[in-house]
């Protein structure tokens, strides 16, 4: 099988992590980039390979990966020879599923009720406890190391890394100590460095686009 990577894209969006991680695996790759302000996301093509019209989704031979946490997953342990993803008999291959699994079943849904002002559901219904929980456990993690992990960069750093970040941005996620000096540190890396900057070329190219074609 290729080891080519194909990730459908578009800037300033999950996406953008994902291509961070191909970055910092140097893994060969193409961009399928999508203009969502264009509705490209939403064209039959694209909803052959993930039918919610949602970025990202990586293609690697026969294979769709969809979803953000399955796709690091893939990948990390795609190219296992870059070390981001301890092996399945390293003692640190549960903690590393586990804060994966915590972005998407914690993290994310206590941003989403915060964002939009909607009250915590009650702690035996609640997925993620409370929204201080989650924050301060993540705090509690990050105080053991320059890592998720500790010592070693995984991709778990990528994922968190562009949360935290995200969430700082738009007032929701704290801006505990913690969090600021591991994002800062995070995003001085080179792979992040770049993708970001293409990202903001990327995105401004894609509203111009947009209103040459009168979508606001």
């Amino acid at each position: 099988m290729s080891q080519q990577v194909e990730l459908f894209y578009a800037p300033q969006t999950r996406a953008t992590g994902v291509r961070v991680l191909l970055e910092e695996l140097g893994a060969p790759y193409i961009l399928n980039v999508l203009n969502f302000k264009l509705g490209e996301n939403r064209k039959p093509d694209f909803l052959a390979i993930n039918p919610a019209g949602k970025v990202p989704a990586v293609r690697h031979g026969d294979t769709v990966v969809t979803e953000q946490v399955a796709i690091y997953i893939y990948l990390a342990d795609l190219f296992p020879e870059r070390g981001l993803t301890p092996a399945v008999d390293d003692p640190l291959r549960g903690p590393y599923l586990r804060w994966f699994v915590y972005m998407a079943s914690c993290f994310e849904p206590a941003l989403v009720d915060r964002a939009l002002k909607r009250e915590e559901p009650p702690q035996s219904m609640s997925p993620y406890g409370s929204f201080d929980t989650v924050m301060e456990n993540m705090r509690e993690q990050l105080s053991k190391g320059p890592y998720v992990l500790g010592d070693s960069l995984t991709a778990l750093d990528v994922l968190w890394a562009m949360g935290l970040r995200w969430g700082m941005v738009f007032g929701i996620v704290p801006e505990f100590g913690e969090f600021k000096d591991y994002t800062a540190s995070f995003f001085e890396r080179p792979a992040a460095v770049k993708v970001l900057q293409e990202d903001q070329n990327l995105a401004r190219e894609q509203e111009e686009a947009a209103k040459a074609a009168g979508v606001s």
